[in-house]
């Protein structure tokens, strides 16, 4: 069977007969599980860092750098990847998915060197976020601006 020559419903049909069904009550309690277990890591830090006299503010700030230092870490180390491969989605809880897609890549390109590899793969999808986030806040920025004229 050429792949090539296959039409799109042809070819989802392959595949459909090929692929292993997900068990998907499993995954999703492991999800919950691990992204439970992130959040009340991330709540426990958070109470750790107030009683050591940080400020809401600032003890919010001080948990989101540990979550995203300590999954650069996993990820580099490549222990990450073996929790994310378990858990799935549980792991995309949004300061710690983000930390891993911006070092993933930069892990992968390495050996490109460290400017044309590591740090352009780091930007990846940091780009389109602050591109996107810059851009949503501006058109924000001039919708007040207006509204308050008139």
């Amino acid at each position: 069977m050429d792949l090539n020559k296959l039409t799109n419903e042809e070819y989802n049909a392959y595949v459909s007969a090929k692929a292993k069904p997900s068990p998907m009550g499993k995954n999703m309690v492991w999800a919950f599980l691990v992204g439970g277990l992130i959040c009340v890591i991330g709540q426990g830090l958070m109470d750790f860092y107030k009683s050591r006299g940080l400020g809401v503010e600032a003890a919010g700030t001080a948990v989101s750098v540990t979550l995203i230092f300590v999954t650069a870490l996993l990820t580099g180390i490549g222990v990450f990847d073996l929790i994310a491969k378990r858990a799935g989605a549980g792991t995309l809880v949004p300061i710690t998915g983000f930390a891993n897609a911006m070092v993933s890549p930069a892990m992968e390109f390495k050996q490109e060197g460290f400017v044309t590899g590591t740090a352009v793969k780091l930007f990846t999808v940091a780009g389109p976020v602050l591109v996107y986030g810059i851009s949503a806040s501006v058109i924000y920025g001039i919708i007040l601006w207006l509204i308050k004229i008139f």
